[in-house]
């Protein structure tokens, strides 16, 4: 991703005599060979409505399905490409019936590979496959605790600060502050009550290991310690709160 943007801020810097302003950055993490791209679609629905210029880094990167680049450029979009930048439609169209002829040799190519080596009695996958399966659901779990114990000040002040208590008024809040779910997720009204009833199995829990029964006194000097909203009185949760 680095190497495309440096080539298109390459290709900016040496159109030095036109007046080139970027509207926005666009960024798909998806295969040459999908047909599912929302980024593209944003990107393209933006040049419609400005009458800009779609810049691409490399044409290899936008599709390797030549069906669908054709298809791409009879929207009407002036396309241009960063690696080729002197390259008109018919060289485009071109170069995108080898991209798609190279994509499916590399395909042909694998797909023999995998066979000669089953056939030579190779096994693939993960041989502890329970044990991987295992390790990779504790390993969600203590991303989605770490993700419950970092946003359970936030949301108490969302909802003490801001008086917003809905499902949906939370994640708006949340997502407007650049917050993510443990997936890199925007947060949705299932979601932040996925997380609310996770705070409340977590927190409970830590914090009642530092709880002082009411019928013992408490020793002087306690840092001024005092009830927390979940119950326990601890100083790490109120120092979280704060600010």
């Amino acid at each position: 991703m680095d190497a495309q943007r440096h080539s298109v801020a390459a290709f900016l810097k040496s159109q030095n005599g036109s007046a080139n302003e970027v509207l926005a950055e666009f960024a798909e993490v998806e295969s040459g060979k999908r047909k599912q791209r929302p980024e593209l679609n944003k990107a393209l629905a933006l040049c419609e409505a400005e009458g800009a210029t779609l810049l691409i880094a490399k044409l290899d990167r936008l599709a390797r399905n030549a069906y669908f680049l054709l298809g791409l450029l009879d929207r009407g979009v002036d396309v241009r490409f960063a690696d080729m930048p002197n390259a008109d439609k018919f060289t485009i169209q071109i170069l995108a019936c080898v991209a798609e002829k190279e994509a499916t040799d590399i395909s042909n190519r694998t797909k023999a590979g995998l066979a000669a080596a089953k056939r030579r009695g190779i096994k693939f996958g993960n041989p502890n496959i329970a044990s991987a399966v295992k390790c990779s659901a504790e390993a969600n779990q203590r991303r989605a605790e770490a993700n419950a114990r970092e946003l359970a000040p936030v949301i108490d002040r969302i909802k003490t600060k801001g008086r917003v208590v809905t499902l949906r008024g939370i994640a708006a809040c949340l997502n407007r502050r650049g917050f993510k779910t443990p997936n890199g997720k925007e947060f949705f009204p299932q979601t932040v009550k996925n997380l609310l009833a996770r705070i409340a199995a977590i927190v409970p829990a830590e914090t009642a290991q530092t709880h002082v029964p009411a019928n013992k006194a408490r020793p002087k000097g306690n840092g001024g310690i005092r009830q927390g909203k979940y119950g326990a009185n601890t100083r790490q949760f109120l120092i979280a709160q704060k600010g």
